[in-house]
């Protein structure tokens, strides 16, 4: 395994960011210099994270960046390897600007929790009903992940709309929306998204309902920050 700690990127002001881009860049900069070579395998998220000073999340961002562009071959269970196959040409990193999927994730999983929370105070009937409809609809898609995503960003606008707050309602679809318009939770998904994952999924889902329906501020809060720390812990699981 190949030790990156005495290795710097060419160029000091990209060393110098600390975005998962920036650390994608350096380490491709690492691979076109040729000091990893086709086939190597990189150190642990963990290692990496260290040696850069970066966080754990920012490695896997920039790791599955960096597999966008066919640069690193991702294989679960086993590790990271540099491609095989001119992984050294250059590279733009074109991808959306803005937080990675993940960082995304996290700040649903605060905001949303807190949405839900208020959701249980301020719904009626009429948001009950249309949370359900969602709900269902997820139940019969689960089989068809396209149908059952806008099911799922459905449901979770519907809880903020029974806020009553148009801002809430905004955050909350924008960031829904800024995940899943990026290559990069595409990549996420193809890699940990599962049937069994939309199962687990909608029974958090039903939690979430539930205590939104006897108004159980406490109980929405902590189901939904649940359903999307659980799906943040599926999607940053080792890859070895």
């Amino acid at each position: 395994m190949t030790d990156l700690s005495n290795l710097h990127g060419p160029d000091e002001t990209e060393a110098a960011d600390r975005s998962y881009i920036g650390l994608a860049r350096q380490i491709h900069a690492m691979v076109a210099a040729g000091a990893l070579e086709a086939g190597a395998r990189l150190p642990s998220e963990r290692s990496l994270a260290d040696q850069f000073g970066v966080s754990r999340t920012q490695v896997r961002e920039a790791i599955i960046a960096l597999e966008v562009q066919g640069i690193v071959e991702v294989r679960v269970g086993s590790g990271i390897y540099v491609s095989a196959t001119d992984a050294a040409r250059p590279v733009t990193f074109e991808v959306p600007n803005g937080p990675g999927p993940i960082e995304t994730l996290r700040a649903r999983a605060l905001i949303e929790a807190e949405v839900a929370a208020l959701a249980a105070k301020e719904r009626k009937d009429a948001d009950l009903d249309r949370m359900f409809v969602a709900l269902t609809s997820m139940r019969e898609q689960m089989d068809n992940k396209a149908a059952y995503d806008a099911a799922d960003r459905q449901f979770h606008q519907r809880i903020a709309e029974s806020t009553g707050n148009t801002v809430l309602l905004h955050m909350v679809t924008a960031m829904w929306d800024c995940a899943r318009s990026d290559p990069l939770w595409n990549k996420i998904e193809e890699h940990f998204h599962s049937p069994a994952l939309r199962e687990a999924s909608q029974e958090d889902h039903q939690r979430i309902f539930t205590a939104i329906m006897a108004s159980d501020a406490a109980g929405a809060r902590g189901a939904m920050r649940a359903h999307l720390s659980r799906v943040i812990a599926e999607f940053t699981q080792a890859w070895r």
